[in-house]
């Protein structure tokens, strides 16, 4: 026995492979390599995977080169109205123009004081047009001064639409022959509501033929790039332009029905298109 196999405390002679461990080691380093390759490769993979899926379908977006849908919606809304507002006319005509003012003013502040009476305030009433012009006439083709006209418009809201034919008799009865009806004009005290519901309508109306467009053509509807209201309040009430009134004191009340009005609303949407899922675009 040797002094080496003393240390060790072997009894076999055999020298021990030094070798064969060694190789061993290296292989296992080797493999370890190999192993961290792989992985790498297939990291390096999933990362151009997502690469390549984020180019082919990149974030909805409403840029330039984005794909748009426009679509309009319209809709309607009802409401019944509240509130009437009549215009009349008080037209005196005098050899003078004093004559013509003064006469004018007692018949206009009687026609403000009917409708003061029949339930309007100081805020609902308004002189809305004032003018004094020269009448003339042309006897053998030469202008002739015959006298002086007045007008005196005047606005006023009335409020209890079921008493407003009382009103406009008792206003023809105060002011006579020289009361002219301009116009009446039925409206809501808060026309807000009736107009967002149909906006919402006109909304909703849109975004439903988008959908549907949409749909058809393989896409899904991506973020609003906008949203114009194009509205336009119509023109409300009936004119009775230049209808002269006689006193009606005894006559039945004017009949008034205030009827329904129908607000319309439109809206024009444009929609970013997108990819639709499980829809493969066609190259």
């Amino acid at each position: 026995m040797s002094e080496e196999d003393e240390e060790t405390g072997r009894d076999d002679p055999t020298p021990l492979p030094r070798r064969s461990f060694r190789i061993s080691l290296f292989s296992v380093l080797v493999a370890a390599v190999v192993v961290a390759v792989v992985l790498g490769g297939v990291a390096l993979s999933v990362a151009a995977g997502t690469s390549g899926a984020t180019a082919t379908h990149p974030p909805a977006s409403c840029g330039p080169t984005t794909p748009k849908l426009t679509v309009h919606g319209t809709g309607q809304a009802t409401a019944t109205p509240d509130l009437l507002t009549v215009v009349v006319q008080v037209v005196v005509t005098e050899p003078t123009a004093a004559t013509a003012l003064a006469t004018d003013n007692t018949k206009a502040a009687a026609v403000v004081a009917a409708f003061e009476g029949g339930g309007a305030q100081a805020k609902d009433i308004q002189t809305s047009g004032l003018s004094l012009q020269p009448q003339y006439s042309y006897p053998k083709g030469v202008p002739t001064v015959t006298g002086y006209q007045v007008i005196n418009a005047v606005t006023a809201t009335l409020h209890d639409i079921a008493q407003s034919g009382a009103v406009i008799d008792a206003v023809v009865g105060v002011g006579g022959n020289a009361v002219q009806i301009e116009s009446l004009a039925f409206s809501t005290r808060d026309p807000s509501a009736v107009e967002a519901q149909a906006r919402a309508r006109a909304t909703t109306q849109a975004v439903t033929y988008a959908r549907a467009l949409a749909r058809a053509a393989g896409r899904s509807l991506g973020p609003v790039c906008s949203l114009n209201d194009q509205s336009q309040v119509p023109a409300s009430g009936n004119a009775l332009e230049g209808a002269p009134f006689a006193s009606a004191v005894a006559a039945p009340n004017v009949p008034i029905e205030s009827g329904s009005q129908t607000q319309t609303a439109q809206v024009a949407l444009v929609f970013a298109l997108v990819q639709a899922r499980g829809h493969q675009a066609k190259p």
